[in-house]
């Protein structure tokens, strides 16, 4: 009886109540994963910088405690004092104040912002701090270490740009097409909506085309 119900409420829904329900759930998941992505590549490179400024401050003298704060402060005025990285160096300069130990500081960061990069500074910087070898050298390596893998992370984002510009024309086309025919041909998609066997192959084909969209976007995501 069950399954009678939702067959015939199946067959009854209108194409557009099932694109525009596709649509529905699809982009905001989409997109949320996207601005994601986003902040967590905005936050990489403005980790990359500020450790530039730090392994600096190390290499000139200064303390650690004096280096990170020096460096929270040269990021206000770079980045701005919104921006996620300030607010982070800002919190961990504050907890110094509070004797806190910088290396605990620096693996809740990484906890936090669940990047490798942020996590293997900061199990370097442990290793460095607990070692007694030349923090600054030690620190500089690897800060170089990461600036060049984050450069080719960036290079390889510019040069599969357009690639993933025409994944996003792709997965919307379809929907424009069907809305486009359905406008103005009415009545040459009923046997695709209309008939149990069409709902049906349709289905199937959002399906795989949601599937293609998610393996086209894996493939565009290269790990280093």
């Amino acid at each position: 009886m069950g399954a009678l119900i939702a067959y015939t409420f199946y067959r009854s829904i209108p194409l557009f109540v099932i694109l525009t329900a596709a649509g529905a759930v699809g982009y905001p998941l989409m997109k949320k994963e996207e601005l994601k992505e986003k902040r967590l590549w905005q936050l990489t490179l403005e980790f990359k910088d500020a450790i530039w400024m730090v392994s600096g401050y190390l290499s000139a003298g200064l303390s650690v405690e004096n280096a990170f704060a020096v460096t929270a402060s040269e990021l206000k005025k770079s980045v701005g004092e919104d921006a996620m990285i300030t607010r982070e160096f800002a919190s961990i300069v504050r907890e110094l104040h509070l004797n806190k130990p910088v290396e605990r500081l620096l693996m809740d960061f990484a906890d936090r912002s669940g990047l490798q990069d942020i996590r293997n500074f900061a199990e370097v910087f442990v290793i460095a701090k607990r070692s007694g070898g030349s923090m600054s050298e030690i620190i500089e390596r690897t800060t170089g270490v990461i600036r060049d893998r984050v450069s080719v992370s960036e290079e390889i984002k510019n040069m599969t740009a357009s690639q993933r510009y025409e994944q996003n024309i792709m997965s919307i086309l379809p929907f424009l097409l069907i809305f486009y025919i359905n406008l103005t041909s009415g009545g040459f998609l009923d046997v695709m909506y209309e008939t149990a066997a069409g709902r049906l192959v349709m289905t199937f084909c959002l399906f795989l085309l949601a599937a293609s969209g998610v393996l086209s976007r894996k493939i565009l995501s290269i790990e280093i």
